[in-house]
């Protein structure tokens, strides 16, 4: 399986300028969007459907990025963005609403928001970029929008939350699809009422909800009535950590125009486990835009900055918090995430960082828009200050500065007793054995300090909830002593392996290792006879078919000295239908690769797949004859003719490397994504500090005794730009120093072997 480890979105390569063949969202391009429509009052007829109520679409046609898209449905959206005698209202472009699979990049809806409340142009582009690194989150950039010819201005585009983005996040869409959204019977006067259950009528509910799916009342229900009512079974219907991720976001970002405040602007998709998982949306007053708290009432500066943490934690009308946070577990693992975002991106200076560069992205772009809701001065200033506070914005509104607020805030969280408490320490996670066969037993042991709890949380299919095994202090210990501090658990592999990180709490916070799981994790694979060796979803330049087309393709290996015949196997790219593409009658030799083309055009000659890989993401299942996975991934984005192979070829993790195409995959091809080693017995005391630096930063470890060391950078392209070390060291602690000032922004990595053992890291260079 593929690591989350940095991944699913990965941390590191969001922070990066990445070229993606799915680059309709690349933070680096500014989309052009054209539409054209018959009608030249078509701006009163898109007001007339909003004052009807109706949310039918005037027909019309695209040209995107020099594409056209003929019959589209556009409609305006929003709520207080939304105004009839504004120039520059936020759309809603469905491609597909006549020509049925009509697409950009596998994106059907677009959705487009005017930067309403905004004077620096980046919120909510820059709380998308921080949330995915937590939680499935859209992807989000910037599109010049013309209609009927005349330019309306720069808008932010973000990602539908539709059945895409739930296939390429939880490997399923066919399940209830919920959108928090109040309608205009709940305001203005009741805006709390946040989870809270109503009873078995679904009329009750539809002030707060909006069905996104066929169906899903009844589950929506029996989830508000679990959590309300049955709180003991409340991980049987909510997938807790993810929520514990979104309330710590929104909490910490002071995004009060959303669920922690007001009834809005989320969703909720039931997983395959059963679960409801809530998604963020609409970030446009996210950074202390929104300032009416409905239990504090109005907030000034110093009180956006002190938000409390634990803000409704008592509130009856507020379930979304009270029956979550009043757990002792569930509030101490909320407190660990929120300090994980704030080492992430706030302690060292990141968020602004990545604002000013999002800023220098578009900086043009805002000098131009004609229709903008403040003046450029305050576009450049509203990173660090308030600014707005005379026409044209929006209400006059003075809009409080990112920096203003966050600094203040981060100074102000760390005070809170919570955020101060002594946390357990891991480190030093270790397989035995090294080297598994599917269907047999492993110890897992780690080091733990300062602990009352340290558990195992594992699943076998990236479509289970993770089960908690509690790890004992007498483990699998060498000497078999008790007490030491190392902990361990004995696990059955299952078929294909399986994914794992450890928790560990004691009477006042939590840890967890890796930081940001349960979205990350480590994986444990484990291969059988016939496995799926590499991948490429984007595919530019690397291997043309037979009709010299660059398609995606996916490489099966065979790890026996038997042919295997692939009669009655599936492949497929949707949970929901695992035998979507059937394999002719052929055969794949001993040993030996064969590649399918994942194109969907099964009318060609060879294997070709009646599927495409999504460059953004998404899943692969292979499945044998008796209707059984074999093998499965799950991916996030994924660059340009870099493709994810297994290191050792046929047994090993996935891992980012230079396409072989039916060739062995080879270390020198530098599987270059953070691995976390299992063989690695040493101690990595900072793992380079800062990640991401601005020129230069400090990889620690320590040797229990002497051996020898190699520490060396590669870039992207596997090719060597520095040594910091090369020979043996005696035992001891040991740092060193990469200084970067001659080199450009972008992903390096650093190797880092000692002895037989070998450890990779990503890391971030940002100017």
């Amino acid at each position: 399986m593929i690591k989350r480890i940095l991944s699913i979105v990965s941390f590191l390569a969001l922070l990066t300028v990445k070229t993606f063949a799915q680059d309709f969202y690349d933070i680096n391009t500014i989309n052009v969007i054209e539409i054209t429509f018959p009608q030249d009052n078509w701006d009163s007829m898109l007001d007339q459907l909003v004052s009807a109520g109706l949310e039918e679409r005037l027909l019309g046609t695209a040209v995107i990025n020099n594409i056209q898209f003929d019959s589209v449905g556009v409609r305006y959206k929003g709520n207080s963005s939304y105004k009839a005698n504004q120039n520059k209202n936020p759309l809603n472009i469905k491609l597909d609403h006549i020509i049925k699979n009509q697409k950009m990049d596998n994106f059907g809806t677009l959705k487009l928001a005017n930067v309403y409340k905004d004077p620096s142009f980046i919120r909510e582009v820059l709380s998308y970029e921080i949330a995915r690194n937590y939680m499935p989150a859209s992807l989000s950039n910037y599109a010049k929008v013309y209609i009927n010819s005349t330019y309306l201005g720069l808008y932010t585009s973000n990602q539908d939350v539709d059945k895409y983005f739930m296939r390429t996040h939880f490997a399923s869409d066919e399940n209830a699809r919920i959108k928090g959204e109040i309608s205009h019977s709940a305001m203005p006067g009741n805006m709390g009422s946040v989870w809270k259950y109503f009873g078995n009528d679904s009329s009750s509910y539809n002030s707060y909800y909006a069905l996104e799916s066929d169906f899903g009342w009844k589950d929506l229900i029996a989830f508000l009535d679990t959590l309300n009512n049955q709180q003991t079974d409340v991980e049987q219907v909510l997938n807790v950590d993810r929520h514990l991720w979104f309330l710590a976001l929104e909490n910490l970002l002071v995004n009060l125009d959303g669920p922690i405040n007001n009834p809005q602007n989320y969703y909720l998709y039931k997983d395959d486990a059963g679960r409801f998982n809530p998604i963020p949306w609409d970030f446009n007053e996210s950074f202390g835009v929104f300032t009416n708290h409905q239990t504090l009432g109005q907030l000034g500066t110093r009180q956006l900055q002190e938000l409390s943490p634990f803000a409704n934690i008592n509130e009856s009308e507020y379930p979304v918090i009270s029956k979550i946070l009043n757990n002792d577990t569930y509030r101490k693992i909320y407190v660990v995430h929120m300090k994980t975002i704030i080492a992430d991106y706030f302690e060292n200076g990141l968020y602004r960082t990545r604002a000013l560069e999002i800023q220098d992205i578009i900086d043009s772009e805002v000098q131009n828009d004609p229709n903008k809701f403040y003046t450029y001065t305050d576009f450049t200033n509203n990173i660090d200050n308030s600014a707005g506070c005379g026409p044209p914005g929006p209400g006059n509104q003075s809009i409080i500065g990112i920096a203003e607020l966050m600094d203040n805030r981060i100074s102000y969280l760390n005070t809170q007793i919570e955020f101060q408490a002594s946390a357990p320490a891991i480190s030093n996670i270790s397989l035995s054995p090294l080297n598994v066969s599917p269907n047999t037993d492993v110890w897992i042991n780690v080091e733990v300090s300062n602990s009352s709890l340290v558990q195992l949380d594992l699943r076998y299919s990236v479509s289970a909830a993770f089960e908690k095994i509690e790890m004992l202090d007498d483990g699998n210990n060498n000497d078999g002593s008790a007490g030491d501090g190392i902990y361990g658990a004995s696990v059955s592999t299952g078929t294909n392996g399986f994914q794992y990180y450890i928790y560990a709490e004691n009477d006042d916070a939590a840890s967890f290792l890796p930081a940001r799981a349960a979205y990350e994790f480590y994986t444990l694979a484990v291969s059988g006879d016939l496995v799926i060796n590499e991948f490429l979803a984007s595919n530019d330049s690397t291997a043309a078919d037979q009709d010299g087309e660059y398609d995606d393709w996916i490489e099966l290996y065979n790890n026996t000295d038997d042919v295997i015949s692939l009669a009655g196997y599936f492949m497929s790219d949707d949970g929901n239908d695992l035998t979507q593409w059937a394999f002719p009658d052929t055969v794949i030799a001993a040993n030996g690769y064969l590649i399918i083309w994942a194109d969907n055009d099964v009318e060609q000659g060879g294997l070709h797949a009646n599927f495409k890989l999504s460059a953004s993401g998404e899943s692969i299942y292979l499945v044998n004859s008796g209707g059984n996975v074999i093998d499965e991934i799950i991916f996030d984005e994924q660059t340009s003719d870099i493709s994810f192979g297994r290191y050792p070829n046929g047994t090993g993790d996935f891992m980012e490397m230079t396409p072989s195409f039916t060739n062995e995959n080879l270390s020198s091809q530098t599987g270059i994504e953070d691995s976390h080693s299992n063989q690695l017995r040493f101690f990595v005391l900072e793992q380079n500090y800062p990640n991401p630096f601005n020129s230069s930063t400090a990889i620690g470890f320590s040797l229990p005794n002497e051996n020898s060391v190699t520490l060396k950078i590669f870039n992207t392209l596997g090719q060597e730009v520095a040594t910091l070390v090369e020979k043996k060291l005696q035992a001891g602690s040991f740092v060193f120093q990469w200084n970067a000032d001659d080199f450009p922004s972008g992903v390096y990595y650093y190797v880092l072997a000692i002895g037989s053992q070998r450890d990779v890291k990503k890391m971030v260079l940002l100017r």
